[in-house]
């Protein structure tokens, strides 16, 4: 009886493997029969020369009615481009002429085709089109081409700097950045006008003498990650957090100057370490940090001055302040980080582990998608710590305060949660997101027009506008209610 059913079994078995290996079996060399590809040309994002790009793919159907079977596919530039291709698990290897024979498509069936490239430097201070062929030959002598595209961009690289004397990084090729770039005790990295930096994911800058970055209103400067291509077609990795590791100001560091700076896309985008807070570590104006996967701007028991600025979107806070002597005026600070629902809160302020020895913010927004988005956290009853704090003409999505604390507010707005007209998001001008774009200029509606004090207001906002007699609140000036 066993052996009965083992026989059936492997009769079946047989039977199965023998449709199997007959079904589409056949080849066909007609010259009507013709592969199908999903996409006519595989576009590589800008890369920067000598850097590997990331892997694209396409598909390769075969709808004929017959298998059909590639005499060879071939990289038509040879090696002359520096397109590496995969094709259905055969590298076309440079042994082998950047081609293989013999590959099958069976009917109704399809393969896969990975693309990278790695180009040469261009000799040329503008992207360049790298473009190349891949020829699919045909046992019928048909000949298909799907065409690959890839655009080049000469760049200066740079790899684990230290900076042990004054350096200066001036406008021109890219410059990408590999590892930490150390700003070492008594040297100053000045960062010149219209100079954009791209980090890579291991890379970051950690400054122990100074850090001084003098945009203007027509030349800023950029700090951002160096991934220039995108995860999907609607989304560039230049609008994903963590891309690169960020700003971070050591014990010995003071006299810091970042203006016109826009700091996006880090883990942390700057952080503050202690430090003597009866001096300034760092002038944080007329700048940007946003979308960061750790703190925006995270302050250790630090003198710290804020103004005109913009903190945005991150999974910890927008501004997180541990003590020290921090000031912030005219300035956004929005929580609307799209990728956590497990984010912070916009504001953090504490004296329980540092002395708070003051905190005063004027003319300012905290908002952000929670009904709460500012967090204070107390000294411990047996702690002699400061807990210093004063908000000024600021609109704040906090629940309002009791009576005991109202000392610490002037003229402060307490958003109200249930007003989907001029609070939370509907301060500004785009917040979207699903396709992660954000512009934080004030919309007419909002409720922080001609809310700040002109007396302590900043003379003239983010983008180096003036303000006039009746200054909004936040780091933005709404123009369309004063044309």
């Amino acid at each position: 009886m066993m052996k009965a059913i083992i026989y059936n079994i492997l009769f079946f078995i047989g039977i199965i493997t023998l449709c199997a290996c007959n079904d589409d079996d056949t080849f066909t060399t007609s010259t009507r029969n013709l592969l199908t590809f999903s996409t006519d040309t595989l576009r590589i994002d800008t890369i920067f020369s000598t850097v590997p790009s990331s892997t694209r793919s396409f598909l390769v159907y075969n709808k004929s009615g017959d298998g059909l079977r590639c005499k060879s596919v071939r990289l038509e530039g040879g090696n002359q481009h520096g397109f590496r291709v995969n094709v259905d698990g055969v590298y076309l290897s440079p042994e082998q002429g950047y081609k293989a024979d013999g590959i099958e498509v069976r009917n109704g069936d399809s393969i896969r085709v990975f693309v990278e490239v790695t180009t040469a430097n261009a000799n040329s201070d503008v992207p360049k089109c790298i473009e190349d062929n891949l020829v699919f030959a045909l046992e019928s002598g048909r000949e298909q081409k799907v065409a690959l595209e890839a655009w080049s961009w000469d760049a200066d690289l740079m790899r684990n700097v230290t900076v042990s004397e004054d350096m200066t990084l001036s406008p021109g090729k890219p410059l990408v950045v590999y590892g930490m770039m150390t700003v070492e005790e008594g040297a100053t990295l000045n960062i010149a006008p219209g100079t954009t930096v791209y980090f890579h994911g291991d890379a970051g800058i950690d400054v122990k003498g100074k850090l001084v970055c003098k945009g203007n209103q027509s030349a800023g400067i950029v700090l951002r990650g160096d991934r220039l291509d995108r995860m999907f077609d609607y989304l560039p990795y230049d609008r994903m957090s963590g891309q690169w590791r960020g700003i971070r100001f050591e014990e010995t560091s003071y006299g810091n100057e970042l203006d016109f700076v826009d700091i996006h896309g880090a883990f942390d985008g700057v952080r503050v370490d202690s430090s003597d807070v009866t001096r300034q570590t760092l002038a944080l104006r007329n700048s940007t940090i946003h979308n960061c996967q750790g703190n925006a701007l995270g302050v250790v028991n630090s003198n710290v001055l804020v103004e005109n600025s913009q903190l945005t979107n991150a999974l910890g806070n927008c501004l997180s302040v541990d003590g020290g002597n921090v000031t912030v005026n005219s300035s956004t600070i929005a929580q609307f980080y799209p990728f956590d629902a497990l984010r912070a809160s916009a504001l953090w302020f504490s004296g329980y582990t540092h002395p708070l020895v003051s905190f005063n913010m004027m003319n300012s927004i905290v908002t952000g998608y929670s009904d709460d988005e500012m967090m204070g956290l107390k000294p411990a009853v047996d702690s002699d710590n400061a807990f210093n704090y004063d908000f000024a003409n600021c609109i704040i999505r906090t629940p309002e305060v009791e009576d005991k604390e109202k000392p610490h507010y002037t003229d402060v707005v307490f958003e109200d949660v249930k007003d989907t007209v001029s609070y939370g998001y509907k301060h500004f001008v785009l917040v979207d997101a699903n396709m992660q774009r954000y512009d934080f200029h004030l919309r007419k509606e909002s409720a922080a027009i001609d809310k700040a004090n002109a007396e302590t207001s900043a003379k003239c906002d983010h983008d180096g506008r003036e303000r006039g007699d009746k200054p909004d609140v936040g780091a933005y000036e709404n123009v369309t209610n004063k044309e």
